[in-house]
């Protein structure tokens, strides 16, 4: 596996590394068997979250088309897993699928309190998709970041903090060398070897008996 400053300070001799994106549906749909394998592997693997980065730095505002192409998929991650979608989103206009502001909140959040990046991560996709929320909207981020415990002023600073957009960016870079082809993505690392566990969503049915197996081993 390529070398990830975070993915050096392991306390544990497992590891597991998700690939997420807050605006990622599949990640929404892959939320409640995230939840369950972070469960699973509490005292026995380290969990590390790092942001992919699904569409950073879009500019365009989405068309008509793409609309309707994102809705189509919305509705298939929304029959796959059951998680609820606002489709009031795609009433929108001019909206901008910029994935770089939300992956951002979330190392902030990383950097000020690692416990709470998956809460983060959590909150996010449930404001986007079920909420009809615009996470790409710093305010919207800065009171998402206050539900979870973190003050205003604490987020913002973090959030603009030249550190925190090098590590995104560190994020996003870690993701293309490890030739992550989709999201979610979960890789487990021992011993210095890497075994990929899923590429894509997966119920958690799916995942519980290859992973315990893992994580006995």
């Amino acid at each position: 596996m390529p070398d990830h400053p975070d993915s050096l300070n392991c306390r544990m001799p497992k590891t597991l590394l998700y690939f997420a994106d807050p605006m990622c549906s599949w990640c929404w749909g892959f939320e409640p068997a995230m939840a369950r394998i972070r469960e699973l592997a509490a005292g026995k693997a380290q969990v590390q979250l790092f942001l992919g980065g699904l569409r950073p730095f879009t500019e365009k505002a989405m068309t008509e088309h793409s609309k309707a192409a994102t809705r189509e998929h919305w509705g298939h991650v929304h029959e796959a897993s059951g998680q609820p979608f606002d489709f009031a989103f795609f009433e929108r206009d001019g909206f901008v699928y910029d994935t770089e502001p939300p992956c951002r909140a979330v190392v902030a959040v990383r950097r000020l309190d690692p416990e709470l990046a998956f809460p983060m991560l959590t909150h996010l996709h449930r404001a986007f998709y079920a909420l009809n929320r615009d996470i790409t909207d710093t305010e919207t981020l800065t009171e998402l970041a206050g539900e979870i415990g973190i003050p205003a002023t604490d987020f913002q600073i973090s959030f603009d903090d030249k550190a925190t957009k090098e590590e995104t960016l560190a994020d996003f870079a870690y993701t293309h060398r490890t030739d992550i082809g989709g999201f979610p993505t979960l890789i487990g690392v021992a011993d210095g070897k890497a075994a990929l566990l899923t590429m894509g969503y997966q119920p958690f049915d799916n995942l519980k008996a290859p992973l315990a197996a893992w994580l006995d081993t």
